[in-house]
C-alpha cells in the first residue's frame, strides 16, 4: 500500500467521522406550536358584540317596565311588544354568544403542538378541549407510519382554507395544521416542508 492510498482511506475516515457528527448534532425533536391568530381582533369584536348584547337587553327591559334603567339608553318611544321583546331576545343572543367566543379565547381552545419525537420514534397531536382535559385531542403515532404531507387549499366563495395534512399508513389523512385566516403560500409550504425535511418522507400537491 503506497502513500497516496493511506492518505485516500485517511480523508475516507475522515469524511465519515463529519458525516456522524453530524447524525449525532441533528435534532431529534420538533415541535410547532400551534395559537391562535388575530386574538386582539377576536376579543374587540367580541367585547364590542357583549356590550351591544347588553345595551339591547337593558333597552327591552327597560320597555317592559316602562322607565330606562340605563338614562342614555332611552326607551320611552319602544313598545314591549313587539319591538322590546325582539330587543330581549337579540340581546341576550348576543351576549351569550360573546360569552362563549370570550370563554373559547381565554381558554386557548383549539391551541396545541404538533410533536416528532425521532427518540421515542413517536408523533404527538396535542389540541386543547373546551370542557376541560377530558376534551383534549391527543393523538399518538408512530413516525415510522408517516408516509407524506399533503397541502390543501381550499376556495369557498369569499373563505380561503389552508390545511396540512399527514399522510398515515392505512388511516385518513390527518390535519395538523387547519388555517381559516390565509397566510402566504410560500410561508405555509415552509411549515409543511419543515416537517417533511425533518421526517424525510415526501410533499404531495394541492
Amino acid at each position: 500500500m503506497n502513500l497516496r492510498d493511506i492518505n485516500n482511506m485517511t480523508l475516507s475516515k475522515n469524511e465519515n467521522i463529519k458525516a456522524k457528527q453530524k447524525q449525532i448534532n441533528l435534532p431529534k425533536i420538533l415541535r410547532q406550536e400551534i395559537k391562535e391568530n388575530n386574538k386582539i381582533i377576536k376579543w374587540f369584536y367580541n367585547i364590542v358584540m357583549l356590550l351591544g348584547g347588553i345595551g339591547f337587553l337593558i333597552v327591552g327591559i327597560s320597555s317592559y317596565i316602562g322607565n330606562n334603567l340605563i338614562y342614555f339608553l332611552d326607551a320611552s318611544e319602544i313598545i314591549f311588544f313587539p319591538q322590546g321583546i325582539t330587543m330581549c331576545f337579540y340581546g341576550t343572543c348576543g351576549i351569550l354568544f360573546s360569552i362563549n367566543q370570550i370563554s373559547i379565547i381565554l381558554n386557548g381552545v383549539g391551541e396545541g403542538y404538533n410533536e416528532f419525537n425521532k427518540e421515542l420514534n413517536l408523533m404527538t397531536i396535542y389540541r386543547k378541549g373546551k370542557q376541560g382535559k377530558n376534551s383534549d385531542i391527543n393523538i399518538t403515532y408512530s413516525l415510522k407510519d408517516i408516509e407524506g404531507i399533503r397541502i390543501e387549499i381550499k376556495n369557498e366563495y369569499f373563505n380561503v382554507k389552508q390545511n396540512v395534512f399527514l399522510r398515515i399508513k392505512d388511516k385518513n389523512d390527518l390535519p395538523i395544521i387547519q388555517l381559516s385566516n390565509p397566510i402566504k403560500i410560500s410561508d405555509l409550504e415552509k411549515q409543511a416542508s419543515e416537517i417533511a425535511s425533518f421526517l424525510n418522507v415526501p410533499i404531495k400537491g394541492y
